[in-house]
């Protein structure tokens, strides 16, 4: 058993809008990176996304960037502590992030986000759960932003 997710939400935004509201750290942190990003997503890129809710800045590593088709990256997995007190096993390891962009015939975009590559443990299965929260939340967020102006996260979390 591999744990990973699938999101997707619709936006009614062109395809080029939507991935650049996604890869612009400008764009990005006006809706979802509630602390700030720093640098454009682009393929061998290392960026850092700060949270409001998770305060300090993470790094993440841009895999590959296919303009208005598809990013992937990856970031250190973040389980949190161990809820039984031991030491966690092994070194810290990173998860993969897929996001893919497809225009749809009614002008559209398809914004599906999947995550994977957590340990089979309890603080793997609680951390997927977690990033599928928060990508659910990122995908509300950037439907509100790109269609309305409106940013949904400001306030939510501090």
């Amino acid at each position: 058993m591999e744990l990973k997710f699938k999101v997707s939400g619709r936006i009614a935004r062109p395809v080029e809008e939507v991935f650049e509201a996604v890869a612009d750290p400008a764009k990005l942190s006006a809706y979802f990176t509630t602390g700030g990003a720093v640098g454009r997503m682009q393929t061998g890129a290392t960026v850092q996304w700060d949270f409001a809710d998770f305060p300090g800045a993470f790094p993440v590593e841009i895999v590959e960037v296919e303009p208005n088709r598809r990013i992937e990256l990856r970031w250190e997995a973040n389980e949190g502590p161990p809820e039984d007190g031991q030491a966690t096993v092994g070194a810290a390891y990173m998860t993969t992030v897929v996001f893919t962009f497809e225009p749809l015939d009614d002008g559209r975009t398809l914004v599906t986000i999947e995550e994977g590559g957590w340990r089979e443990t309890p603080g793997g299965l609680k951390a997927a759960f977690g990033n599928c929260q928060g990508w659910s939340q990122m995908l509300a967020a950037l439907k509100a932003w790109a269609e309305h102006g409106i940013n949904l996260r400001e306030g939510f979390y501090v």
